[in-house]
C-alpha cells in the first residue's frame, strides 16, 4: 500500500483514540454487519458513517468514498425507522469528483425478545433511491439471525436486493460477524461480507468502543480478484 491510503487508515484510527475518550454506555459490535438490536421507543440518534474503497492497493490514487448521514427513531419496543442521505467522492487520475447519490429509508423489526428463541431474528426492509429519479429505485430485504454466548456474539445477515420493475436484477449477499466484549467499552470482533451474485468477498478485524456516544471501526481484505483490496469503515453515533 503507498503512503497516502496508509495516512488515511492511520488518520481514521486517531479519529477513534480520540472520540473513545468520552463514550460511554451502549454500543454497536459491528460496521458491516447488523446485530438484533434496534432503536429503544422514542429515542433519536444521528449516526455518521465513513466508507473507503481502494479497488487496487498499488494504486492509491484511485479510491472511493462514501458518505452517510443518518437519523434513527424507534417507533415501538421493538421496532424502528431510519432516513439516510448519501454522498459519493471517486479520486481517480482524472480527479476528484464528490456528488449527492440519493436517499435510503429502512425500517427494521425485532421478533420477540433476546432469548426466547435459539436464534434471535430480526426483520429489515429498506428502499434506495438514487439522485437521478430517471432510474428505478431499489428495494433490499435482510434476515437478521443472532446468538449472544457469554461474552461472545453471532450475527449473520442474509441480504435480498431487487430493482424495482419487470428487468429490474436481483443480488444476494452476506455479512458475518464474530466479536468478543473485552469489557463493557471495547468489543474486538472478526467479520466477512460478500455478494453471492458477483462473486465479491472479503474479510478483516472490528473494533468498537463506547455506548450512548459510541464508535466502531472495520477493515476488509479481499479474498478474490473481483473484490476491492481494501475497504474501511468507521461509524459513530450521536444520541440526540
Amino acid at each position: 500500500m503507498r503512503k497516502s491510503s496508509s495516512l488515511v487508515i492511520l488518520g481514521i484510527l486517531m479519529m477513534i483514540i480520540g472520540v473513545s475518550n468520552y463514550s460511554f454506555g451502549d454500543k454497536r459490535s459491528y460496521v458491516w454487519t447488523y446485530e438484533y438490536l434496534v432503536m429503544p421507543r422514542g429515542e433519536f440518534e444521528f449516526e455518521y458513517y465513513l466508507t473507503l474503497a481502494l479497488p487496487d492497493k498499488d494504486k492509491s490514487d484511485i479510491n472511493i468514498w462514501k458518505y452517510y448521514l443518518e437519523f434513527e427513531h424507534g417507533i415501538a419496543d421493538n421496532m424502528d425507522i431510519a432516513l439516510y442521505q448519501v454522498f459519493k467522492q471517486t479520486n481517480g487520475q482524472n480527479g476528484s469528483h464528490y456528488q449527492y447519490s440519493g436517499f435510503k429509508v429502512r425500517l427494521r423489526y425485532r421478533i420477540g425478545e433476546k432469548g426466547k428463541f435459539f436464534i434471535d431474528p430480526l426483520l429489515y426492509f429498506e428502499y434506495i433511491q438514487e439522485s437521478n429519479f430517471s432510474k428505478p429505485g431499489k428495494f433490499e430485504g435482510k434476515v437478521i439471525l443472532a446468538k449472544d454466548i457469554g461474552r461472545f456474539n453471532f450475527a449473520y445477515n442474509h441480504t435480498i436486493e431487487r430493482e424495482f420493475g419487470s428487468s429490474g436484477e436481483t443480488e444476494y449477499e452476506y455479512a458475518l460477524g464474530l466479536s468478543y466484549e473485552i469489557s463493557p467499552l471495547l468489543r474486538l470482533g472478526l467479520e466477512s461480507k460478500g455478494n453471492y451474485s458477483e462473486g465479491k468477498y472479503a474479510w478483516g478485524p472490528t473494533i468498537s468502543h463506547g455506548g450512548r456516544l459510541w464508535v466502531s471501526f472495520g477493515l476488509l481484505f479481499a479474498l478474490n480478484g473481483r473484490t476491492d483490496d481494501i475497504q474501511a469503515r468507521v461509524i459513530v453515533g450521536v444520541p440526540l
